[in-house]
């Protein structure tokens, strides 16, 4: 355990290369195409040793990034290490060997990049900007979610690097963007509920980049697997509660932020879009109930409906009447919105119907 021996000091000029070295001794490579692998461990007696050469390199660096003993860290040293570890690209080999060590010196791991991450030379972010000229580091963190031991480690790291606009303009514009929904629905709650937060908090964080890319992406018509709107779809089609209440706030903020007004009038102009919304309405579960019709009262507020969306408001203007009247109450009869809603909904309730009617 790494806890039990002290981290062996050494010059800074030999403390990242002995890194790399001890990860590629055990297993790191690089392929042809330059990416960064996790291949077979070398076993042998030297294993040991390698491994504890290792946790002594990532305990010495986290002690120079944040000091030790009650001292502050030195400056030199930090540009020092930082400018190692960006040439000898220790980012991405830390990530991809981090299966394989163990539970704390992980934490440790997401602090050495939580420090780097947060590093100033006047208004610079070398390591913002060092990752934006290597973004496979992002999706690598990302691509973390698929593996359970590892899964909360790495959802640190790409939260801390989401922070920063041009590492979350890389994530949202990558492919392996649309592969959230299945990260969001298919693990454990936990691990679930960390990977919606990074993907709103890729969606909420940065309102400019994601104007632009929401109002891009919703004209794709070449490829509709890549429409924002159709991965979306998948976590408001989730049989998890958890996803699909999340997934509705999230829709329903979005669609009233000021700043994505164009994508709001794409959206409620949607007759499919409108379908699903009012079969959401119908859900066993009041919460999914209230979040649904935040969003159905967009489609009905909206001024300019297109033609399509009228024509199904209009037919099933009865039976909408009727639904709303009776909207949310419990099986007593009392209004379940008296206890747990607060005036602003009755009121919406009311406009939304009168509207209809």
């Amino acid at each position: 355990m790494n806890f039990l021996f002290k981290p062996k000091q050494r010059s800074l000029s030999d403390l990242v290369r002995s890194m790399r070295d001890d990860m590629t001794r055990l297993g790191v490579s690089v392929s042809p195409k330059g990416e960064i692998l996790l291949t077979d461990a070398q076993a042998g007696d030297m294993r040991r040793r390698y491994y504890d050469d290792l946790y002594a390199g990532i305990q010495q660096s986290k002690q120079i990034l944040y000091g030790e003993a009650g001292l502050e860290p030195v400056p030199e040293n930090i540009a020092q290490l930082a400018q190692d570890v960006y040439q000898m690209q220790l980012l991405q080999y830390l990530e991809v060997f981090l299966p394989r060590l163990e539970f704390e010196t992980r934490k440790d791991v997401v602090q050495i990049f939580s420090a780097l991450l947060q590093r100033r030379i006047g208004t610079r972010l070398p390591t913002v900007e060092y990752i934006t000229s290597n973004p496979s580091i992002v999706l690598i963190a990302l691509k973390g979610y698929e593996d359970p031991e590892i899964a909360l480690n790495t959802g640190m790291i790409l939260h801390e690097m989401l922070q920063f606009e041009p590492l979350a303009k890389i994530l949202l514009y990558s492919d392996e963007f649309y592969q959230f929904p299945y990260y969001i629905d298919t693990n454990s709650f936990g691990i679930s509920c960390d990977a919606f937060a990074n993907f709103k908090e890729t969606l909420v964080r940065h309102r400019d980049t994601t104007t632009v890319y929401l109002e891009q992406n919703y004209a794709k018509v070449s490829d509709v697997l890549m429409q924002f709107f159709y991965m979306y779809n998948k976590l408001l089609e989730s049989s998890n509660y958890v996803t699909k209440r999340q997934s509705l706030k999230l829709l329903g903020s979005l669609l009233v932020d000021r700043a994505h007004y164009n994508t709001m009038l794409r959206y409620v102009a949607d007759e499919s879009n409108l379908k699903r919304i009012m079969n959401l309405l119908r859900d066993r579960s009041r919460n999914i109930q209230l979040e649904a019709f935040n969003v159905f009262k967009v489609f009905v507020a909206n001024p300019q409906k297109a033609p399509a969306i009228e024509a199904i408001l209009q037919r099933n203007r009865n039976r909408l009447l009727t639904f709303l009247g009776d909207f949310l109450r419990d099986r007593t009869g009392r209004r379940w919105d008296a206890n747990f809603a607060d005036e602003s909904f009755i009121d919406e309730r009311q406009y939304v119907s009168q509207i209809i009617a």
